[in-house]
């Protein structure tokens, strides 16, 4: 049985490298529309216009993360392959219905059951969507200041915003469905057009109103979530229905039939999972505090202006960290979940071992420890293992390259795209400063997609108590390097360095520790690069830093830069 299913292994690893580097190449062409566009856009924003546009970026994400974050979690680890318990209960479904019960019929109709099981689910985060969208909007308008206030139709533009948000959750069914099945080019599809629709519209509307002289303060951003809102919705709509069709499961929420009632809330959701969710859910707040509590922070202690700047060097730095490690960790978090499901007692069927099921199968003995399903179990192990470290060695040579050379090149390149606004601000120092916080991005969501695809409930429950402590500790040092230092956005960065450092020395912790328990321990010099690499990145930061001392900021400069550091990354 071993061998049988390695292939089956080999295939989803493959299936699922291949979905990473299509989603790669996705993030690639969509950030680079959407970069192009930017410089359009800086040429008619001041930073205290783009201040506001990210208060109301921060609110939509806020509610669609509420929504939705917890129960793509959840279904990550259901996979797409039935299993053995499901076969059998599937079975007994089948036979209540007298229906034919052959081997195929049987994971057929398990199938079906677990699409429509996903599709059912995701109908949650739709039904949170409106409440959400007018709970947050409501504590936004009563904390704003009297300058946010005055913006031009701000009032509109928060209501655009919130009607974005009910049409993106309305797509989620059809989202979930397409991940399940591992449809990439649905996704692309469906984003790529959402995606060109936003640029369009966004920086069609900020010109006319530039040409007209007309005052529409953040406007033409919440059209133009509208607009991706909407093309979004509509593809995903148009590209599930013959998925649907073809599975034999609805798109609609639909009555789930099964031997043990107890398996199913409201027989529509699956117990286990929506158990799942709601553990995760627990500690949704903390980690999104976490995640955007920069936004959060500068929001609270800054004017417009620093919170303008601090948008444009994180929406510059951070292009690396969405182009490739988002795709990545959304892509391992599948990879993570199906491999290790049976080594994980959460996510094992809710009927005890102890206890018996009604299929005849379940009831042989257990397999001993050198069963081929025990071995397959670590054979999943291990190349869970691999892939891993294959992953955070990768990102460790990219970080080492990124530190050495970014922060000289950032600047620069900044001088020369982003117009006469941004010229007098501290944009490039805090760029420079960014790009050492970008390798802590990569190293935690790696780290984290693999705690939320093993960890059990009660891993899940710790984990958020250290994420309190986490958020306490961000909270001091915010309020330290923005209150009392007023460091301004470059405060921010630091702080926001201290508490993603703190969460890659917990997950790192977990990680070697569950590798340990299961006989695979792996160590951390698995993950740095060599001696000689990191000696040869110490001597290139100082060359950069000292021809850095003679630069002007001219074309001359950015090639003198490009050139060394070329030649370190070919070596590295």
């Amino acid at each position: 049985m071993a061998s049988a299913n390695a292939p089956s292994d080999s295939a989803l690893l493959s299936k699922s490298a291949n979905g990473a580097t299509f989603l790669i190449c996705l993030q690639i062409g969509s950030r680079t529309l959407t970069f192009i566009v930017n410089q359009i856009l800086l040429r008619f924003l001041s930073p205290e216009l783009l201040g506001i546009a990210t208060q109301f970026e921060l609110y939509c994400i806020s509610v669609l993360y509420f929504a939705r974050e917890s129960l793509r979690v959840a279904l990550q680890r259901q996979g797409n392959e039935a299993t053995g318990a499901e076969k059998g209960q599937s079975a007994d479904a089948i036979n209540d219905e007298k229906t034919n019960t052959g081997g195929k019929v049987v994971e057929r109709y398990a199938l079906r059951q677990r699409a429509q099981e996903t599709v059912n689910l995701s109908y949650i985060a739709v039904g949170l969507g409106p409440p959400l969208s007018s709970i947050f909007a409501t504590i936004y308008l009563k904390n704003a200041g009297p300058a946010l206030l005055a913006t031009p139709y701000i009032t509109g533009s928060l209501t655009i915003y919130a009607i974005a948000i009910v049409f993106e959750l309305s797509a989620e069914p059809y989202f979930a469905v397409a991940q399940q099945q591992m449809l990439y080019s649905t996704r692309a599809s469906a984003e790529t057009s959402a995606t060109l629709t936003r640029c369009i519209v966004t920086c069609a509307t900020a010109i006319w109103a530039s040409s007209t002289d007309l005052a529409i303060g953040a406007l033409p951003f919440a059209v133009g979530q509208l607009g991706y809102a909407v093309v979004m919705a509509f593809v995903y709509h148009s590209k599930a229905r013959s998925v649907a069709k073809n599975g034999g499961f609805s798109l609609l929420p639909k009555t789930l039939k099964s031997s043990d009632p107890s398996q199913y809330v409201l027989s529509r959701f699956p117990r286990r999972l929506l158990t799942l969710a709601l553990n995760i859910y627990a500690q949704s707040g903390l980690k999104h505090l976490l995640t955007q509590g920069d936004s959060i922070l500068i929001a609270q202690f800054t004017s417009f202006t620093s919170q303008g700047v601090y948008a444009l060097a994180s929406n510059y730095g951070s292009l690396l960290a969405r182009m490739l490690f988002q795709p990545i960790e959304e892509s391992s978090r599948g990879v993570f979940g199906r491999l290790l499901s049976s080594s994980n007692p959460a996510s094992l069927p809710n009927t005890p071992p102890s206890q018996p099921s009604h299929h005849p199968s379940s009831q042989s003995a257990p397999p001993p420890n050198n069963s081929p399903s025990n071995l397959h179990s670590h054979a999943n192990i291990l190349s869970a293992r691999s892939y891993l470290l294959t992953i955070l060695h990768l990102y460790s040579l990219l970080s080492l390259l990124l530190t050495t050379i970014a922060p000289t090149l950032s600047p620069l390149l900044l001088a020369s795209i982003a117009g006469p606004h941004w010229t007098h601000t501290p944009a490039g120092s805090v760029l420079s400063l960014y790009c050492y916080y970008i390798p802590l991005l990569a190293f935690n969501g790696i780290l984290e997609a693999f705690v939320a695809s093993v960890a059990t409930p009660a891993q899940l429950r710790a984990q958020g108590l250290w994420m309190m402590a986490f958020s306490a500790c961000f909270a001091g040092t915010g309020w330290l390097v923005l209150g009392v230092w007023e460091m301004g956005a470059r405060g921010l960065v630091l702080a926001n360095g201290v508490n993603m450092a703190m969460r890659i020395l917990w997950s790192w912790g977990f990680v070697e520790g569950w590798f340990g328990r299961r006989d695979s321990a792996l160590g951390v010099g698995e993950v740095l690069p060599t001696g000689v690499s990191l000696m040869g990145g110490v001597v290139t930061a100082g060359v950069l830093k000292f021809l850095s001392k003679d630069f002007s900021g001219g074309l001359e400069d950015l090639v003198k830069t490009v050139m060394v550091g070329g030649i370190y990354g070919i070596t590295l």
